[in-house]
C-alpha cells in the first residue's frame, strides 16, 4: 500500500524510502560549506573578544556600540550548533582525528563535548524521538520531582511559566540541558537515573572520550575569560552576553522543535516534529535548521535540499506535516502545560490539568 494515503504513523524509514527517489543525488553529497561556516564563526567570536578585551578603554557613554558586536557573536554561538550538528550528521570530515577536533571546536560555545552529542542526539534521540527513550522531550508528569524535572516546570514556556523565568531561562536552559546529560553520562551511566527526562547509555570508550573532551571545553573557557582580564565589564559584554544571546536564538527553535507533538510509539517525524516558517535571512543565517521535520526524515541530507524536501512532504503528505509560522508555534508553547499526562495530553506540575496536544490532529498550519 502506498504510504502516502496510509493511515495511522509511519515509520522514518519508511518515509525515507519513498521519497529518496524524488531527491537528486547531490542532496546526499557532504557538504563542506559548513566547514568553512564553523571557522568563519570561530573566527569572529575571536575578534569580538579582542574588541571586548579593550572595553576597559572605552568611554563609558560609548558601551552600548559593543551591544551589536554582542549580538554578531551571538549569532556565531548559534552557527557554530548548527554547523557543528550538520557535519556530524554528514561525511564531510572522514578522518576520525580532523573530525573530532573540527567538532570540538565547533561545540565549545555550547559546552557540549562532540562524543555526548553523537550519542545523545545522533544516536537516541533520532532513534527514539518523542517516545519515553528520547531524552529530548518533555518530562512525564508522573515522573519523579528532581532538580531536572523542577527547573524544566520553572523555565520552559508554558501556560504557567512566570515570563520573567522564561526570560532568563532561555540564556540558561541550554547550560541546564547540557549538564544534565554530562552527569547522567558521566557518574550515572547505568541508564537509571532519576533526574534525566529519558537515561541512556555510552561505552566506556565513548565515557572517556566525553571526560576529555569536557576537560578541554573548560580549559578553553578558562582561557577566554582569563583573555578578558576577569574583568567583570569585559566578561559581562564579551562573554556572558554572546553566549546567552546565542543559547537563547537557538532554544527558540529546539523548544519547538517537538516539545508541541504528542508522544509516538513509533518514530514518525511528521507526527512528533514540527518545522517552522521563519524570514528568508533567519533560514539563510542559521543553516535551514527551521526545516526540522525535514532533517528528521533525512538526517544526513545536505541541509540546502531541506525545501526541496518540504515541498515533496506537502505534495505527498497533505494535511499530516506540522508546519506552523515561528510566532504560531511559540504562542502555542505559551498556552499549553509542558509535562505529558500521556501521550496525547499536557498538563501542568500537579496534574490537575489536561490540555490535548495542539497538534494530535495533524494538519498543515
Amino acid at each position: 500500500m502506498n504510504i502516502a494515503k496510509r493511515k495511522g504513523l509511519i515509520s522514518q524509514a519508511e518515509y525515507a524510502k519513498y521519497l529518496r527517489p524524488y531527491l537528486p543525488k547531490a542532496a546526499f553529497e557532504p557538504n563542506t560549506s559548513r566547514l568553512w561556516l564553523l571557522w568563519i564563526n570561530v573566527s569572529i567570536l575571536v575578534m569580538g573578544w579582542g574588541m571586548a578585551s579593550q572595553l576597559d578603554r572605552w568611554s563609558p557613554s560609548l558601551l552600548w556600540l559593543f551591544l551589536p558586536i554582542a549580538v554578531v557573536m551571538g549569532n556565531s554561538v548559534i552557527v557554530l550548533l548548527f554547523s557543528s550538528h550538520d557535519l556530524m550528521h554528514s561525511k564531510a570530515l572522514k578522518t576520525p582525528l580532523v573530525r573530532q577536533l573540527t567538532t570540538l571546536l565547533g561545540m565549545t560555545m555550547l559546552w557540549m563535548p562532540p562524543s555526548l552529542w553523537k550519542a545523545l542526539h545522533n544516536r537516541t534521540h533520532h532513534n527514539k524521538t518523542n517516545s519515553l527513550g528520547d531524552p529530548d522531550r518533555n518530562y512525564l508528569q508522573s515522573h519523579p520531582n528532581n532538580f531536572g524535572k523542577w527547573i524544566q516546570n520553572l523555565f520552559a514556556p508554558s501556560h504557567n511559566v512566570n515570563p520573567l523565568w522564561t526570560a532568563i531561562g532561555m540564556g540558561y536552559a541550554w547550560g541546564i540541558y547540557t549538564f544534565r546529560n554530562l552527569v547522567s553520562v558521566l557518574f550515572y551511566n547505568d541508564g537509571t537515573n532519576s533526574f534525566a527526562v529519558a537515561a541512556f547509555r555510552v561505552t566506556e570508550k565513548e565515557r572517556r572520550a566525553i571526560a576529555g573532551e569536557l576537560l578541554a571545553i573548560v580549559a578553553t573557557h578558562v582561557g577566554i575569560m582569563a583573555f578578558l582580564s576577569f574583568d567583570p565589564l569585559k566578561l559581562a559584554l564579551g562573554y556572558f552576553l554572546p553566549i546567552w544571546i546565542g543559547y537563547a536564538g537557538c532554544l527558540f527553535y529546539i523548544y519547538t522543535n517537538h516539545m508541541l507533538c504528542r508522544m509516538t510509539e513509533v518514530n514518525d517525524p511528521l507526527i512528533n516534529s514540527v518545522s517552522l516558517r521563519v524570514p528568508k535571512i533567519l533560514d539563510v543565517l542559521h543553516l535551514n535548521f527551521s526545516y526540522h521535520t525535514e532533517h528528521h526524515v533525512f538526517p544526513g541530507v545536505n541541509s540546502d535540499y531541506y525545501p526541496q524536501v518540504q515541498a515533496l512532504l506537502l505534495e505527498h503528505f497533505p494535511g499530516r506535516f506540522n508546519l506552523l509560522p515561528a510566532m504560531t508555534a511559540w504562542r502555542m508553547m505559551l498556552t499549553t502545560p509542558r509535562h505529558y499526562k500521556d501521550e496525547m495530553t499536557f498538563t501542568n506540575w500537579t496534574g490537575e490539568q489536561s490540555v490535548r496536544c495542539p497538534l494530535s490532529e495533524v494538519a498543515e498550519g
